[in-house]
């Protein structure tokens, strides 16, 4: 979902600045490649280090001289095991960059938008459908690091009315459709309603669905 997103992105705007989250659990969304994107600027972010999130911030200002916009995206990957195969490796990163490193994010976006009084925070959850008929260990982490972000999303919308920008949160649930999704992203966030504000988007069999 991320690389779509920003292949999106490409079609829309003469350059943009973008961090993936490190394939340190060979997520092969994290590390797909995007070639031909002369106008991707990319950018390293440690998502579990508070500093990182703020060298982001700052190295994304300097190389794009603003930022209106910021599209995180949140795609958990899945770790099928047993509980007592579990690594305690595989937990902290989980932790650190798929939990952590949002908030981390958040905060520094948060308050840049703030002092602008301007802006627009969209939140993207891009979850893994369920698979039937697959007798398989189950997922032990992806799903509390989608509820985290789940959470933390409805919160800043919850916030949003106080905050002197946009603050929008999307989702789906079928990751076939991952083109599809990112092209209604960037639809509503180009179509600028001021009403959209605090609202979560729901896409899904074609079409997008929006409630709070």
């Amino acid at each position: 979902m991320s690389a779509a997103v920003a292949v999106e992105a490409a079609k829309r705007v003469e350059y943009f600045a973008a961090a993936f989250v490190p394939n340190r659990l060979a997520d092969p969304l994290a590390s797909q490649s995007l070639p031909g994107m002369e106008c991707l600027i990319p950018l390293h972010w440690n998502p579990g280090s508070p500093v990182s999130a703020r060298t982001l911030i700052l190295a994304a200002e300097n190389r794009l001289e603003h930022i209106n916009e910021a599209i995180l995206v949140c795609v958990p990957p899945q770790i099928r095991k047993h509980p007592g195969e579990l690594v305690a490796t595989e937990i902290e990163i989980m932790v650190n960059d798929h939990i952590k490193g949002w908030f981390f994010l958040a905060k520094e976006l948060t308050a840049l938008f703030r002092m602008k009084k301007a802006g627009t925070l969209a939140l993207v959850l891009s979850e893994f459908a369920p698979e039937s008929g697959r007798e398989e260990a189950p997922d032990l982490m992806g799903p509390s690091a989608t509820e985290s972000f789940r959470a933390f999303t409805q919160g800043l919308l919850n916030a949003s009315p106080e905050e002197p920008f946009r603050i929008l949160g999307f989702s789906a649930m079928e990751t076939s459709n991952d083109a599809d999704f990112a092209a209604f992203i960037f639809k509503v966030l180009e179509e600028g309603n001021k009403r959209n504000n605090g609202k979560w988007f729901k896409f899904g069999k074609g079409r997008g669905l929006f409630g709070r």
